[in-house]
């Protein structure tokens, strides 16, 4: 397996629900990071400019895959929570704004997580992941 650390490839073929759930999301450009193959894959939480985005916004992962969000520090406090409509239900808990905090979760079932932060949804600080059968 990877250490994470590898980049993905960009690819266009978004799932539609995917694509309707990011299409106000800051750091969204249509196209999904395919990082199959990996072990661990991190997510930037507080990327961007201002802070308020997960970068990458959209990722396509094996099942069993962990993700590990990791905090910026930048755009202030901020968590990682499922919305309605996802496949699991995950929470990182209270929003926190230090830099180099992390939450992981391991996603065993194949299906679309849709995700934000709950503070700054509105903001378009929301992502989504697409795990696949390994």
């Amino acid at each position: 397996g990877s250490d994470g650390s590898g980049g993905g490839n960009a690819a266009e073929d978004v799932p539609d629900e995917i694509d309707e759930y990011l299409s106000d999301a800051r750091m969204y450009e249509g196209t999904i990071m395919d990082f199959t193959g990996q072990d661990e894959v991190t997510v930037e939480v507080g990327a961007g400019d201002v802070g308020f985005a997960f970068s990458p916004a959209a990722i396509r992962i094996d099942s069993s895959t962990t993700v590990v969000w990791e905090w910026t520090g930048n755009g202030g406090a901020h968590n990682v929570a499922s919305v309605e409509g996802s496949e699991s239900d995950f929470n990182s808990g209270d929003a926190v704004s230090e830099e180099g905090a992390t939450f992981e979760q391991s996603f065993d079932n194949t299906g679309i997580q849709l995700y934000q932060c709950t503070p700054h949804q509105a903001n378009g600080m929301l992502g989504a992941i697409e795990v696949v059968e390994a």
